[in-house]
């Protein structure tokens, strides 16, 4: 198993609903979790990342600051419209402390993952890292 949504990896972001030329979409996949993607204060706000391959992934770990409501879905093709339900999850609020989640989903079969964000503890909310652990399809 290895972080299948790093961009070292070859994943990318297929769409995101908001950008910030500072903090773009990107920062989720670059294995640091000192840099970040911000939102721009409205919900849902929602980000798709595309894996190099069809994955079998197990869990999502994400790194994140005022998220309240989420929701992960994932699609095995390459439509970005058809997405099935994995997990939703409120997360704690952790005043000024980096939200630790980790969503197990069993073993599933992606292409791409999409997280939607419901609501958050503010306007603006910002996830530092997702880390999806997996393996390629053979």
């Amino acid at each position: 198993m290895f972080d299948v949504a790093l961009a070292s990896a070859d994943a990318h972001i297929a769409l995101a609903t908001s950008s910030d030329e500072k903090h773009p979409p990107e920062h989720m996949i670059d294995g640091n979790a000192e840099t970040f993607w911000s939102t721009t204060g409205m919900f849902p706000q929602e980000v798709v990342i595309r894996f190099q391959s069809l994955m079998k992934i197990n869990n999502v770990h994400i790194c994140s600051y005022n998220v309240k409501r989420i929701r992960l879905e994932s699609s095995e093709g390459t439509d970005i419209n058809k997405f099935d339900m994995l997990a939703e999850k409120i997360f704690e609020e952790t005043d000024s402390q980096l939200q630790q989640e980790e969503i197990q989903i069993g073993e599933k079969r992606a292409q791409s993952i999409r997280l939607v964000i419901e609501s958050g503890y503010d306007h603006f909310i910002s996830i530092h890292k997702v880390v999806v652990s997996g393996q390629a399809v053979h």
